[in-house]
């Protein structure tokens, strides 16, 4: 009998998951309005460094309302990276503003200082900070541009849960942060985000906005359009008896990452994660090879060769300047940014689930050394 299919994530739920959801069950308590929110916002709060949490239904809504909260003008230029998920743009496109790209480092696969300054117009009001697959941004020199140039900063730290800058959390760093919970995320709420803040006044104003806008005396009475974006209890339930494992969490994560490179330290046809900086150890949300130009096939057909073996694998973010629908609404036309768009063709990753075991990890490995021989 052939070895079972290894996919590409399966989460892992061995710690309170039961008891708080029984717990939710037991008590009605399964709708938005349930306690286990409130614990689960300061849970994640507290991790990320930060005052104040948001919850609300996935890491996509987290960027659109957390864009829309910092009351830029339409019109207004954003710097995203161009290698990312299209949720960041598309975040930036729904509140009317413009979404600038740029190219990003080949070894972190991240945005750069050299990338930002490059991008800057008179139009620049923010700068979107997106960390990538295990490392982050290397965040001193932007933050310190975006200071002295007045920007506004919103990170993405949907792939960061446990993962620090200079030893400071991802996530603590801007005007807002978000994090998504998706299955294959370090916290997992099955589907889930979260926004963060310091700022008090912005956050009730986030909350206001993942809440319809209900008016406090008036419920019914609106003065601004907002979201019905609300986490149930239900959800908030798996969150916190996730984040209670997330140290752990981070350590299998690294674990996973170090045998991955014992058996591929003799490939020299792709290119591994960086293990490290000079600022962060890679928390390795993803094992993400790239594929050397010796190889004379890309991403696509090594995933289906991969996939022969029984084995998941999935790609990289395809480039935000080369997306149809961003190209026919008018951005980011005849841009060329040729790090990414190496990367986009020639990057994937392999199986990286918390609950991967050895042998799996092994097989996987072996079968990457198998289509690259």
């Amino acid at each position: 009998m052939s070895p079972a299919f290894v996919p590409v994530n399966t989460p892992l739920l061995d710690g309170k998951e039961t008891e708080y959801l029984a717990e939710c069950i037991r008590t009605g308590w399964i709708s938005s309005e349930g306690p286990f929110i409130k614990r689960f916002e300061e849970a994640m709060a507290s991790a990320a460094g930060r005052r104040h949490g948001v919850a609300v239904t996935n890491g996509s809504v987290a960027l659109d309302i957390a864009v829309h909260a910092l009351g830029l003008e339409p019109g207004d230029e954003v710097i995203i990276p161009t290698f990312t998920i299209i949720s960041c743009a598309a975040a930036v496109v729904r509140a009317g503003l413009i979404p600038v790209a740029v190219d990003c480092d080949p070894t972190t696969w991240n945005m750069t200082i050299e990338g930002v300054e490059a991008a800057i117009t008179p139009r620049t009001r923010a700068i979107m900070l997106v960390h990538i697959y295990g490392l982050p941004v290397d965040l001193d020199p932007i933050l310190e541009l975006a200071r002295k140039r007045g920007f506004k900063v919103i990170e993405d730290a949907a792939e960061m849960h446990g993962q620090t800058y200079r030893g400071a959390p991802c996530g603590s760093f801007g005007d807002v942060s978000t994090f998504s919970f998706y299955p294959n995320k370090h916290v997992t709420t099955g589907e889930g985000g979260m926004i963060l803040t310091d700022d008090d006044a912005l956050a009730d104003r986030l909350a206001s906005l993942r809440n319809l806008c209900f008016q406090p005396q008036q419920r019914f009475i609106h003065e601004e359009l907002g979201w019905n974006a609300r986490m149930t209890n239900l959800q908030a339930a798996l969150g916190v008896a996730q984040v209670e494992r997330l140290p752990q969490t981070v350590e299998t994560k690294r674990r996973i990452g170090r045998l991955y490179d014992s058996h591929l330290e003799n490939v020299d046809r792709v290119r591994r994660p960086v293990p490290r900086t000079n600022y962060a150890d890679n928390i390795y949300w993803v094992y993400g090879v790239v594929l050397n130009d010796d190889v004379p096939f890309d991403a696509k057909e090594a995933m289906r060769r991969l996939a022969e073996k029984g084995i998941g694998t999935r790609p990289f973010f395809w480039c935000m300047h080369e997306q149809p629908v961003l190209r026919r609404m008018g951005f980011m036309l005849n841009e060329q940014h040729p790090i990414a768009e190496r990367i986009a063709r020639r990057g994937f990753y392999l199986p990286s689930g918390l609950a991967l075991t050895d042998d799996e990890i092994a097989r996987s490995a072996q079968a990457l050394r198998e289509i690259l021989a």
